[in-house]
Protein backbone atom coordinates (compact mmCIF):
# COMPACT_ATOMS: atom_id res chain seq x y z
CA UNK A 1 0.00 0.00 0.00
CA UNK A 2 2.58 2.33 0.34
CA UNK A 3 3.95 2.11 -2.62
CA UNK A 4 1.06 2.26 -4.52
CA UNK A 5 0.62 6.34 -3.32
CA UNK A 6 3.98 7.23 -5.25
CA UNK A 7 2.97 5.39 -8.16
CA UNK A 8 -0.26 6.82 -8.22
CA UNK A 9 0.57 10.25 -7.57
CA UNK A 10 3.61 9.65 -10.65
CA UNK A 11 0.59 8.33 -12.55
CA UNK A 12 -1.83 11.21 -12.25
CA UNK A 13 1.24 13.90 -12.69
CA UNK A 14 2.11 12.28 -15.72
CA UNK A 15 -1.84 12.24 -16.84
CA UNK A 16 -1.93 15.95 -16.18
CA UNK A 17 0.57 16.68 -18.73
CA UNK A 18 -0.50 14.50 -21.38
CA UNK A 19 -3.64 15.61 -21.68
CA UNK A 20 -4.53 18.93 -23.37
CA UNK A 21 -5.25 21.98 -22.17
CA UNK A 22 -7.50 23.09 -25.31
CA UNK A 23 -8.72 21.48 -27.81
CA UNK A 24 -6.04 21.36 -31.00
CA UNK A 25 -8.35 19.67 -33.53
CA UNK A 26 -9.66 22.22 -36.19
CA UNK A 27 -12.46 22.31 -38.32
CA UNK A 28 -11.71 23.94 -42.04
CA UNK A 29 -14.89 24.64 -44.44
CA UNK A 30 -13.77 25.41 -47.96
CA UNK A 31 -14.99 26.43 -51.28
CA UNK A 32 -13.41 25.56 -54.78
CA UNK A 33 -13.58 26.01 -58.19
CA UNK A 34 -11.53 23.78 -61.02
CA UNK A 35 -11.08 22.96 -64.79
CA UNK A 36 -11.19 19.57 -65.13
CA UNK A 37 -8.75 19.31 -68.30
CA UNK A 38 -10.82 18.11 -71.09
CA UNK A 39 -14.27 17.09 -69.07
CA UNK A 40 -15.76 20.21 -67.33
CA UNK A 41 -15.66 23.01 -64.76
CA UNK A 42 -16.45 21.67 -60.91
CA UNK A 43 -17.03 23.17 -57.82
CA UNK A 44 -16.95 21.72 -54.32
CA UNK A 45 -17.46 22.37 -51.23
CA UNK A 46 -15.69 21.05 -48.59
CA UNK A 47 -15.60 20.33 -44.77
CA UNK A 48 -12.58 19.27 -43.26
CA UNK A 49 -10.99 18.00 -39.67
CA UNK A 50 -7.62 18.25 -38.89
CA UNK A 51 -5.23 17.55 -36.01
CA UNK A 52 -1.71 18.53 -35.58
CA UNK A 53 1.07 15.73 -36.06
CA UNK A 54 4.35 17.29 -35.40
CA UNK A 55 5.45 20.77 -35.88
CA UNK A 56 3.40 22.59 -38.44
CA UNK A 57 2.20 19.84 -39.78
CA UNK A 58 -1.16 18.46 -39.44
CA UNK A 59 -3.26 15.77 -40.41
CA UNK A 60 -6.95 15.62 -41.51
CA UNK A 61 -9.95 14.49 -43.27
CA UNK A 62 -11.97 16.26 -45.90
CA UNK A 63 -15.15 15.70 -47.89
CA UNK A 64 -18.28 17.42 -49.19
CA UNK A 65 -20.17 17.78 -52.13
CA UNK A 66 -19.28 19.04 -56.20
CA UNK A 67 -21.11 19.60 -59.20
CA UNK A 68 -19.86 19.41 -62.23
CA UNK A 69 -21.23 21.75 -64.89
CA UNK A 70 -20.70 19.71 -68.03
CA UNK A 71 -23.68 17.23 -68.00
CA UNK A 72 -24.88 18.95 -64.51
CA UNK A 73 -23.41 16.19 -62.70
CA UNK A 74 -22.92 15.46 -58.84
CA UNK A 75 -20.20 14.20 -56.73
CA UNK A 76 -18.88 13.68 -53.47
CA UNK A 77 -15.03 14.15 -52.65
CA UNK A 78 -13.13 12.85 -49.74
CA UNK A 79 -9.39 13.38 -49.22
CA UNK A 80 -7.06 12.43 -46.42
CA UNK A 81 -4.90 15.96 -46.15
CA UNK A 82 -1.47 16.57 -45.28
CA UNK A 83 -0.84 20.04 -44.74
CA UNK A 84 2.05 22.58 -43.36
CA UNK A 85 1.23 26.13 -42.23
CA UNK A 86 4.74 27.60 -42.27
CA UNK A 87 3.33 30.62 -39.83
CA UNK A 88 6.05 32.90 -40.32
CA UNK A 89 5.57 33.46 -44.01
CA UNK A 90 2.31 33.19 -44.10
CA UNK A 91 2.15 29.92 -46.50
CA UNK A 92 0.70 26.86 -46.85
CA UNK A 93 1.34 23.75 -48.84
CA UNK A 94 -0.32 20.67 -48.83
CA UNK A 95 -0.84 17.29 -50.11
CA UNK A 96 -4.03 15.17 -50.80
CA UNK A 97 -5.46 11.81 -51.82
CA UNK A 98 -8.44 10.05 -52.08
CA UNK A 99 -11.34 8.83 -53.85
CA UNK A 100 -13.84 10.82 -55.08
CA UNK A 101 -17.09 9.76 -56.13
CA UNK A 102 -18.87 10.90 -59.50
CA UNK A 103 -22.37 10.09 -60.16
CA UNK A 104 -23.89 10.38 -63.73
CA UNK A 105 -20.49 10.05 -65.87
CA UNK A 106 -20.01 5.76 -65.74
CA UNK A 107 -16.97 5.00 -63.02
CA UNK A 108 -18.63 6.44 -59.48
CA UNK A 109 -15.13 5.63 -57.86
CA UNK A 110 -12.25 7.82 -59.10
CA UNK A 111 -8.65 8.41 -57.76
CA UNK A 112 -8.02 11.80 -56.47
CA UNK A 113 -4.50 13.04 -55.64
CA UNK A 114 -3.50 17.13 -55.80
CA UNK A 115 -0.56 19.11 -54.52
CA UNK A 116 -2.24 22.78 -53.30
CA UNK A 117 -0.73 25.82 -51.83
CA UNK A 118 -1.23 29.50 -50.72
CA UNK A 119 -1.71 31.96 -48.50
CA UNK A 120 -2.69 31.41 -44.61
CA UNK A 121 -4.53 34.18 -42.29
CA UNK A 122 -5.50 33.66 -39.03
CA UNK A 123 -8.45 31.70 -40.09
CA UNK A 124 -8.82 31.92 -43.80
CA UNK A 125 -6.87 30.98 -46.59
CA UNK A 126 -6.39 31.31 -50.28
CA UNK A 127 -4.92 28.74 -52.70
CA UNK A 128 -3.97 26.98 -55.75
CA UNK A 129 -4.73 23.48 -55.79
CA UNK A 130 -3.09 20.82 -58.89
CA UNK A 131 -3.76 17.31 -59.13
CA UNK A 132 -5.75 14.58 -60.84
CA UNK A 133 -8.75 13.34 -60.91
CA UNK A 134 -9.32 10.05 -63.27
CA UNK A 135 -8.58 10.20 -65.90
CA UNK A 136 -7.47 13.95 -66.11
CA UNK A 137 -5.62 16.44 -64.58
CA UNK A 138 -7.36 19.30 -62.72
CA UNK A 139 -6.25 22.82 -61.54
CA UNK A 140 -8.75 25.27 -59.22
CA UNK A 141 -8.67 27.85 -56.73
CA UNK A 142 -9.48 26.98 -53.05
CA UNK A 143 -10.56 29.31 -50.49
CA UNK A 144 -11.01 28.26 -47.03
CA UNK A 145 -11.91 29.31 -43.00
CA UNK A 146 -10.39 27.60 -40.23
CA UNK A 147 -12.93 27.31 -36.95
Amino acid sequence: MKLLRPCLGALLAAGLFLVPTKSEAAVRVGLGADYWIDESAAFNFTLGVETPLAGPLTVGARFGAMLITEGNDIGVPVDLVLRANLRKSGVYIEGMAGPWLVFGRGDTFRAHAAFGFGLQGKAASIGLEVGYLEPNPTIGLRLGYKF
